[in-house]
């Protein structure tokens, strides 16, 4: 991309994406949740793609539904779909409507962090869930590649203009707490590329180092009760 280019729309950036994330980012999500949530009730999946989560978490929930700036192929029939502008629209949904509100590998293709998060605390009931996941700046690949780049690994090459905004666990905490969320916890997917090579690090490796050596984060918080 030339310097005089502007950065394409959220909706070609989605499409970049392919609207899919890996196995290791779903069971993550749904190991965060099978701690925290007491299960039935409505899951909401904000940057949903084809809906992948859902088959994850399917015993969890009583419901599913999904809202993105594309209504890709694939996604469960059973789900309800939702079209919204990630940038700068509201899902069409009210407040105070779904008990656990997920956001996976969404925020880092967006402008505004922190409007994201506060539309996702919106929707999220009084004492309900938010989760979200984003690539792991803090791994060792991550941070070679910045030291040796000058950018993080997910943030260049074909993954440009895909993702456009890198956030660091602090950036994840701090944003959680300044919109009101509370009980934060964070956590690794325990799978991670190796620099350099296209191997990942062995499973007992990356579970045992997990800020260091996984690909993806994971922080879940909860919106206070009234």
């Amino acid at each position: 991309m030339r310097q005089d280019e502007t950065v394409p729309g959220v909706e070609l950036r989605a499409k970049l994406s392919g609207g899919t994330s890996s196995e290791a980012i779903y069971r993550m999500v749904a190991t965060a949740l099978k701690g925290r949530h007491p299960g039935g009730g409505l899951l909401l999946d904000i940057g949903c793609g084809t809906g992948n989560l859902w088959s994850f978490v399917t015993d969890q929930f009583d419901r599913y539904a999904g809202a993105d700036t594309v209504h890709y192929e694939g996604f469960p029939k059973e789900g309800e779909f939702h079209l919204v502008e990630l940038d700068t629209g509201r899902v069409p949904l009210p407040d105070n409507c779904a008990d656990v509100v997920a956001a996976v590998e969404t925020i880092e293709h967006l402008e505004n962090p922190r409007a994201f998060v506060r539309e996702l605390v919106r929707l999220a009931k009084p004492g309900g869930w938010v989760v979200v996941t984003t690539p792991n700046q803090l791994s060792l690949l991550s941070k070679l590649g910045l030291l040796v780049r000058n950018q993080f690994p997910h943030f260049r090459g074909s993954a440009y203009p895909a993702h456009i905004t890198a956030l660091l666990e602090i950036d994840l905490r701090r944003i959680a707490t300044e919109c009101g969320l509370s009980d934060l916890a964070v956590t690794y997917t325990g799978r991670g590329r190796m620099p350099g090579v296209r191997w990942q690090w062995p499973g007992f490796l990356s579970r045992l180092f997990r800020r260091s050596l996984s690909d993806n984060i994971l922080i879940a918080s909860r919106k206070p009760s009234r």
